[in-house]
């Protein structure tokens, strides 16, 4: 029998996973415009699974996970079209990068709040089928996304998004907190994140509608800074959480921090310029208050 995990104050969320395959939706370039997304958000939304669907989920040391990726889309500051998508598969838990795929592409779909995965979610399943395509044995088992799940005005963010349309697990990573059914960083808020002393201390995110939407991690002793960890797709928030946690050299996730690091270098070197670059468009670094992610 596997040994308990470390008590985390969240459940697992059971939810009936869709009796059909997904629908494929949101691969396009881009929508077409902004009437048809709330639906076309929906439908994709009915096929999140909220549990743990893997073997390797059920051990605590998480037994049998040998692939952890990573994905990050990175702009040129002040360019909120030209970015590169990233893409980074890493060992576990040695954390060593196994494969990167780095592309420039031309976001071009235009910016709707509450929608940014309709915008950028297209070019990372891209770089997810060039990789089942040249490497398919290093297919990733699980993505750390820098961004948000469930956590979200209407509980898609871009990694249940991105999850969806790969049918991978994945966890959404944020750096913010998004302000959402009556989360706000406020006093309290503030006070229960000086409370998290040591990397691994965590206090659950629960809205006014009395749902718990994530954990607020601390994940590393030299950093005060937490991580807010919403649940993607195919993985419970518990889970979520200790992978997490387990993948943190730095307060960073090391998936989520090494495809950031390659695409901001590949822009360097495509550019063939010290061109200061950023880790999200100029609208997503609105997303601590606005619903875009």
């Amino acid at each position: 029998m596997a040994a308990a995990r470390p008590p985390l104050r969240a459940l697992c969320v059971r939810r009936d996973p869709c009796p059909i395959p997904p629908p494929v939706l949101g691969t396009g370039p881009g929508p077409a415009g902004s009437s048809s997304l709330p639906r076309e958000q929906a439908q994709l939304k009915a096929s999140v699974i909220e549990e743990d669907t893997e073997e390797w989920q059920k051990d605590s040391s998480f037994a049998g996970l040998e692939r952890v990726g990573g994905v990050d889309l990175s702009y040129v500051k002040g360019d909120d079209t030209n970015a590169c998508a990233s893409l980074v598969v890493l060992s576990y838990p040695d954390l060593e990068v196994l494969y990167e795929d780095c592309q420039m592409v031309a976001v071009t779909a235009p910016y709707v709040a509450g929608f940014l995965a309709f915008r950028e979610v297209p070019f990372l399943v891209e770089a997810i089928q060039r990789l089942q395509q040249k490497e398919p044995r290093l297919k990733p088992q699980v993505l750390l996304v820098d961004g948000n799940g469930l956590l979200h005005h209407r509980g898609f963010g871009v990694a249940c998004h991105l999850g969806v349309l790969t049918d991978l697990p994945c966890i959404g990573v944020a750096k913010n907190l998004l302000q959402v059914d009556g989360l706000a960083r406020d006093e309290l808020h503030r006070e229960q994140i000086r409370s998290l002393q040591m990397e691994g201390d965590a206090f659950p995110l629960t809205g006014t509608s009395g749902k718990v939407l994530g954990m607020v991690l601390r994940s590393y002793n030299n950093s005060s800074k937490p991580l807010y960890i919403s649940v993607g797709h195919r993985v419970c928030l518990e889970t979520a959480v200790h992978l997490v946690k387990s993948c943190c050299r730095y307060r960073i996730p090391e998936p989520i921090r090494q495809a950031d690091i390659r695409s901001r270098e590949y822009i360097r070197k495509q550019l063939c310029s010290p061109l200061e670059v950023i880790s999200s468009g100029p609208k997503r670094q609105e997303k601590e208050t606005e619903p875009d992610d």
